[in-house]
């Protein structure tokens, strides 16, 4: 059997291409941590279990590889699943990496530069998602708790991206493993256009109604919100790290690799508010 094997199979991007690559005929293996017993092509699959590494791959030709979440040093489980990928023949890994590379962090930029390496493998560094302005996320669920957003990032902008075309750059890659992915082995994936968090909350008021203000933190109170939202303490200020970045300017970036990938522009954030006006609900919170 030959197919794609997609880590995270059950997240944000990993969900979104596991229905492309179907809808397209392509057998598809989904490992997650917790496989959904109504799909036969599910496997478990977990970063902290090597033994379930070996099953994932064997017999899938191809790879959509999601590093572990919120980890500032992916390369201790990632190195040795590469290391199997290769011995088995795996013929294609499509990493999905960050345009936005967290402070103190070498391993993720090692980790890109070793799929980079191999012929036929390739990375896809994505700007910020726009599936973070919703729950569960902690910036999505303070807009939908207290319709506010609270950042140290003052008026740096980020190309955000819809996850969706992040699954579509992928899907392109994936596919068909015949198909050579030609020189580049590095893509930026970003949406149209870069936008602050005071850009997205106009858009999310004017589209929705909901009204949204921006609450300017500093790093440190950030790191904290993270904390206290269940993320590590090395994750959480590193996180805020990277505000400090956005307000710097150094994340305004835009690129054209979507449409040069999958034919077509990749979704505005105010398609993406209208498709979602829902998810913004006021839930008469308390503030906090």
């Amino acid at each position: 059997m030959t197919g794609v094997l997609v880590t995270g199979g059950t997240g944000k991007t990993g969900s979104a291409l596991v229905e492309l690559l179907r809808g397209n005929g392509v057998p598809v293996r989904v490992a997650s941590r917790n496989p959904s017993a109504h799909d036969p092509d599910a496997i478990r699959f977990d970063w902290d279990a090597p033994a379930t590494h070996t099953a994932a791959l064997r017999g899938m030709d191809r790879v959509f590889l999601v590093p572990p979440v919120e980890s500032v040093d992916p390369m201790p489980p990632v190195g040795p699943f590469l290391a199997e990928a290769q011995r088995l023949g795996v013929r294609r890994v499509v990493l999905l990496g960050s345009a936005i590379v967290l402070p103190n962090a070498p391993g993720a930029l090692e980790l890109a530069a070793r799929v980079r390496a191999r012929p036929g493998w390739v990375v896809l560094r994505a700007s910020g998602f726009m599936q973070n302005f919703l729950s569960p996320h902690p910036v999505g669920e303070r807009i939908r708790r207290h319709g506010e957003i609270r950042t140290a990032a003052g008026d740096g902008r980020v190309g955000w991206i819809d996850a969706r075309d992040i699954a579509a750059a992928a899907s392109a890659l994936l596919a068909d493993p015949d198909i050579e992915p030609g020189a580049r082995r590095d893509h930026l994936l970003t949406g149209p256009k870069g936008l602050s968090y005071q850009d997205a909350a106009a858009i999310i008021n004017a589209r929705t109604g909901r009204s949204v203000r921006v609450v300017t933190i500093g790093a440190d109170e950030q790191a904290a919100h993270y904390r206290a939202a269940g993320m590590s303490a090395d994750f959480a200020a590193a996180l805020a790290a990277v505000e400090d970045s956005i307000r710097a300017g150094r994340e305004d970036q835009v690129s054209t690799a979507v449409l040069d990938l999958t034919g077509r522009p990749p979704r505005t954030f105010a398609e993406f508010v209208q498709e979602h006006a829902g998810e913004w609900g006021h839930t008469g919170a308390s503030e906090c």
